[in-house]
């Protein structure tokens, strides 16, 4: 009898996957799918886009897995995935490349709280200083791994990492209902 998905292992899962084992892959997938989908989906901004990411994902798991003992097979899969929608936001910045402004453009008011003023105010911000204040303060890249995947230079990324901070203060600041020390 096989182990239930929670007793496995990654490794073993990853074994078992690679001779074949369909309910393996799905355990793996059970495991890691929303995580995934969850990055995919705030860098991309496009729910189909963040599945097509997903998927992506999992086809390499199946096609390629990575050889056994792994130590992080999550942190495997998210870098696929992060590496395959950074080649979707590159596919999209082809068609239409756009230069962070110097005025933020103004994020629209919601009464839901903080936690949603700060998720729309990340989701209005122009594409290229969202791409870094993601992957830099949401999924902990560092700024060379973040130069590399972007293809930009490591003092590009330091700089719009701090224009973009500046834009989310700017634009959370008239929803902080007076409270100066509250922090962004």
């Amino acid at each position: 009898m096989k182990p239930a998905h929670g007793a496995s292992s990654d490794n073993e899962l990853l074994e078992r996957c690679r001779t074949g084992d369909a309910e393996a892959f799905g355990a793996i997938y059970d495991r890691y799918g929303n995580i995934l989908y969850g990055t995919a989906l705030r860098m991309l901004r496009r729910p189909e886009q963040a599945e097509d990411v997903v998927q992506v994902a999992f086809m390499k798991l199946h096609t390629k897995p990575p050889q056994p003992p792994v130590s992080n097979l999550g942190g495997w899969l998210h870098r696929v995935t992060t590496n395959a929608a950074l080649d979707q936001l590159r596919k999209r910045q082809r068609l239409a490349e756009q230069e962070l402004p110097e005025r933020p453009m103004s994020a629209p008011k919601s009464g839901t709280g903080i936690g949603r003023d700060i998720e729309i105010a990340v989701q209005s911000l122009p594409e290229r200083g969202r791409q870094v204040f993601m992957l830099h303060d949401v999924e902990g890249f560092k700024h060379g791994e973040i130069a590399k995947m972007l293809e930009i230079s490591v003092g590009t990324s330091k700089s719009q990492l701090f224009r973009t901070r500046r834009l989310l203060r700017e634009l959370l600041a008239p929803g902080t209902s007076g409270d100066q020390g509250v922090e962004a």
